[in-house]
C-alpha cells in the first residue's frame, strides 16, 4: 500500500474530488480535473521500467468485445491468484517500491503486472492507466489499473476478481496516469458514456 502517498498527497487532492457515483447501465468514464500527482515511488519505477509507464501509444479507448472482456477477467483473476499480497517492507525491506512482482507484492505491483500482461496480449498502452484511490473508511492509499473501453472505465483490482466500472466500486479516486503526457490527471466525477459520446 502507498502509505506515504496517502498521508502527503491524498489530502491535498481531496479538494474538489468526489466519491464514486452510482453505477450507470451503460458505464461511465472518469471526468478529469487538471493536473494530478503521482506517488513518489512512481518516478523511480519509470526509470527502471519505462515501457510500463508509457500511456501515449495506440488507441486511448478499446472497443470492448466479448473476447476483450474475457481477457480482462482472465488477467485480473490470474494475477490475483498467482501473486501473494505482501507489503513492500516485507518483500523488499522498504516502505514503498513499485516493481513487477514475481511471487509477492502489494496493490501497485498487482496493477503493474496486469498492465504488462495486457500489453503482451496486444492492448494499447494508452488505454491502460495506473490509478490512485483511497480505501473506504480509511486514509490508506490504493492502486488499481484503469482500462479505458467503449463500455466505460473499468477497474482491475487485487482486492476482487470482478472487473467493474469504476463508478460501481467503493473507492475514492484521486489521480490516474495521463494519456497526453508522462504526468498524472486528477479525477473528478463519473460521466455516463452516452453523455460523453454526445459531447464528442
Amino acid at each position: 500500500m502507498i502509505r506515504k502517498y496517502s498521508l502527503l498527497v491524498l489530502t491535498a487532492l481531496a479538494i474538489g474530488s468526489t466519491i464514486s457515483a452510482p453505477a450507470f447501465a451503460r458505464g461511465t468514464e472518469m471526468q478529469l480535473n487538471g493536473k494530478g500527482f503521482g506517488p513518489p515511488a512512481f518516478r523511480s519505477f519509470c526509470g527502471r521500467f519505462a515501457s510500463l509507464c508509457n500511456t501515449r501509444s495506440g488507441a486511448r479507448i478499446v472497443q470492448l468485445t466479448a473476447d476483450k472482456r474475457q481477457q480482462l477477467q482472465a488477467v485480473n483473476s490470474t494475477v490475483n491468484s498467482s501473486i501473494k499480497q505482501q507489503s513492500d517492507m516485507q518483500t523488499n525491506g522498504v516502505e514503498d517500491l513499485w516493481t513487477v512482482p514475481t511471487k509477492a507484492g502489494d496493490c501497485e505491483d498487482f496493477a503493474i503486472l496486469k498492465k504488462r500482461e495486457l500489453l503482451k496480449r496486444g492492448w494499447p498502452a494508452a488505454s491502460l492507466l495506473l490509478t490512485v484511490a483511497r480505501l473506504p473508511f480509511s486514509n490508506e492509499g490504493h492502486v488499481v489499473l484503469t482500462v479505458r473501453t467503449s463500455d466505460g472505465d473499468l477497474i482491475l483490482d487485487n482486492r476482487t476478481n470482478s472487473v467493474r466500472d469504476w463508478s460501481s466500486t467503493s473507492y475514492r479516486y484521486y489521480a490516474r496516469q495521463s494519456q497526453k503526457s508522462a504526468g498524472w490527471d486528477r479525477i473528478g466525477k463519473a460521466i455516463p458514456i452516452d453523455v460523453t459520446a454526445r459531447l464528442k
